[in-house]
């Protein structure tokens, strides 16, 4: 581009980035009509600044990137834009090649359907912390009743694996079935190596087995009790596990 054509760059670069997101996220969605299973966010590792900060920790949680990845690319775009960099309605308008108007009703309906799906409690990192390591305990030792006692009577685990590991195509939901399957992994995989780092924000499990147990699990903890689990199991998404990554308001 001439750059003396420019009359704004930054208004041309807004514009030029958003449309090649715009681009990227729907040539993702539609291989993703052909993924095997369900499909969650890439886990990335974090560190303590970030489980520290409620609101960035909840922002770049798998629970809430999962939100997000339920709304449609103009959707989303207008709502990172707004909420997150405060670029103005009637810029995002230009970008997107719709009305001011039109724009803040898009907003509006994004945010309301963020609003109705996020987790409805922000929780320090020390429960976090606690609440995973009961959960553990209990796994680990094939404790039926402790994991009774840690799971939500709805709680809800989601496995992501490509179809390159085993893993539940759907959501499991419901505390007694969720718990039975979880108390025979002792028994389905001895001797593995868990360890709870940071991930997306929040205190995760990683299990390090080799090969087909290799997960890493973040969770949504409310009123004390695991609502929501999110098990990452496709290789390719792991591999970056190793490289913490640095976020920044």
């Amino acid at each position: 581009m001439d750059r003396a054509a420019v009359r704004d760059p930054r208004a041309y670069l807004v514009r030029i980035v958003i449309r090649q997101a715009l681009n990227r996220l729907r040539t993702v969605a539609r291989r993703r009509e052909e993924y095997v299973g369900e499909w969650l966010p890439e886990p990335l590792l974090t560190g303590p600044d970030v489980a520290d900060d409620v609101e960035l920790a909840e922002s770049v949680s798998i629970a809430m990137l999962t939100v997000l990845e339920t709304l449609s690319p103009t959707e989303r775009a207008v709502l990172v834009l707004h909420e997150v960099f405060d670029v103005p309605y009637d810029e995002i308008a230009e970008a997107v090649g719709k009305s001011a108007a039109a724009v803040r009703q898009v907003a509006h309906r994004a945010r309301e359907h963020v609003v109705a799906r996020r987790p409805r409690m922000a929780v320090s990192r020390a429960e976090q912390q606690r609440v995973v390591d009961r959960f553990l305990a209990a796994v680990t030792s094939g404790d039926l009743d402790g994991l009774l006692d840690v799971l939500a009577p709805d709680v809800v685990v989601v496995a992501d694996s490509g179809g390159l590991a085993p893993a539940a195509l759907r959501p499991v939901t419901g505390q007694l079935r969720v718990a039975r399957a979880l108390a025979r992994f002792a028994e389905l995989a001895p001797g593995v190596t868990i360890t709870t780092p940071l991930v997306n924000g929040t205190v995760a499990a990683r299990i390090d087995g080799g090969g087909p147990f290799d997960t890493a699990i973040t969770f949504v903890v409310e009123d004390g009790r695991i609502s929501r689990m999110y098990a990452t199991r496709n290789p390719h998404k792991l591999r970056r596990l190793d490289e913490p990554v640095a976020l920044r308001r």
